[in-house]
């Protein structure tokens, strides 16, 4: 049992009146991830550390033709590269590969600050189906961009910005804090597209992404570019699907 099928009760209460193991007000753990969000995050770096120190060079590279989104493998060309079955995973493990360390360390801190409260709101089954909405439509967002290349993404950014986009939904409502507004009222579309606070948002994040792609925007010491395209797409499916997941309507 998570602390998700808890939401709707009052929480159990230790003898001064608080939450057990609180000692009041601002004594909240430092780390207090959903449990959901550890695992991902401990998976992605499990995977990167055994590609960076354990594999080899030539390993690496089947790992990628295993695993990356790449458009290529849906095209008239698709025999060129192997392991043709991997156009039945791809689309949601390219989700699981990064590019180096700093690629991994940016989508894990922003999986860590919008993962979380999506997590809590939606519970963490949902929260994966998001997950995998969002790896779906950033691997379909990237194919119509590249459609028959050779042009591999990979990457956890897809989901990230669905998380982004879900979160949104709920961020914005009246004057509290993403992480006051867990449990509150979230906005429909409509709603959304009428409030400055989520316009900004949203102008901010397209802004930062096409500048990124177009590499006017380099992170230092991330040698892979950035596929805006995937992240528009992951973040629309977490726009979009956040209200038939919601179970707060």
């Amino acid at each position: 049992m998570t602390n998700e099928d808890f939401d709707d009760r009052k929480p159990e209460t230790g003898a001064r009146g608080w939450p057990p193991g609180r000692g009041g007000p601002g004594s909240e753990p430092m780390i207090n991830l959903p449990v959901l969000i550890a695992i991902f995050a401990a998976m992605l770096i499990a995977i990167h550390a055994v590609r960076e120190y354990l594999l080899t060079n030539e390993q690496n590279l089947w790992m990628v033709a295993a695993f990356a989104f790449i458009p290529l493998r849906y095209g008239m060309h698709a025999a060129e590269l192997p392991i043709q079955a991997a156009a039945w995973w791809s689309p949601v493990t390219y989700s699981l590969l990064h590019g180096s360390w700093i690629h991994l360390l940016v989508n894990l801190l922003w999986l860590v600050a919008f993962g979380s409260p999506v997590v809590r709101r939606l519970g963490s089954l949902k929260a994966i189906v998001l997950a995998l909405l969002a790896s779906l439509a950033g691997a379909g967002a990237h194919y119509l961009s590249y459609s028959g290349e050779m042009v591999p993404v990979i990457g956890a950014s897809a989901v990230v910005s669905g998380y982004m986009g879900a979160a949104a939904r709920f961020a914005f409502v009246g004057r509290r804090g993403m992480a006051l507004n867990v449990h509150g009222p979230a906005q429909s579309l409509i709603q959304s597209f009428s409030n400055p606070g989520f316009l900004a948002f949203l102008f901010a994040w397209l802004v930062i992404n096409l500048v990124s792609g177009a590499g006017i925007l380099v992170m230092p010491n991330l040698d892979v570019a950035i596929a805006w395209q995937a992240h528009v797409g992951g973040f629309l499916a977490g726009l979009l699907s956040f209200s038939l997941l919601d179970r707060h309507r």
